[in-house]
């Protein structure tokens, strides 16, 4: 069996964030389309899901056209079975991550950015599977005392710390 790994670039709407993750069941579309409506009040979003069984067509549900469109688009480049793709504005992903982790049909996360974003992708004779992401860019050094403090000032104006 020949294995063939790829990098595959997804993109969506700047200033939005996508969280990328596996499950096991179609039942993940509408459960998580619950968890967002329930989660953040006023959050856009649009996902899809990869079906690996019987059609095995991209599910899709969310609250703005244009992230589905974008979710659905993401799915189709990847092409990986039960992969499913969250894609948030007016929210960010730590609003609703303890919540998609918990949801019992989810396997897990694979990332959760606002960044550049590649996922890995293995393609054997049966189909395609992710195998990682590659997250944003390499570091670039260690942070010193400024970018410390920019860090911190940063949490500050998102409201995550007082």
């Amino acid at each position: 069996m020949a294995l063939e790994v790829q990098a595959v670039g997804v993109r969506w709407e700047e200033g939005c964030n996508i969280i990328v993750g596996q499950s096991h069941f179609i039942k993940t579309v509408e459960d998580l389309g619950e968890i967002m409506n329930s989660s953040v009040p006023g959050v856009e979003y649009g996902l899809a899901f990869c079906e690996a069984s019987g059609p095995c067509l991209i599910r899709t549900e969310g609250n703005d056209p244009k992230l589905v469109e974008q979710a659905a688009e993401c799915a189709r480049q990847v092409g990986a079975g039960h992969s499913f793709y969250l894609i948030l504005r007016k929210a960010f992903p730590i609003n609703v991550l303890n919540q998609i982790k918990a949801c019992q049909e989810v396997a897990r996360i694979f990332c959760a950015t606002a960044n550049p974003l590649q996922v890995l992708v293995v393609q054997t004779d049966q189909g395609r599977g992710i195998v990682g992401v590659v997250d944003g860019y390499a570091p670039k050094g260690v942070e010193g005392p400024q970018d410390k403090e920019a860090r911190k000032q940063m949490l500050r104006k998102f409201g995550y710390k007082y």
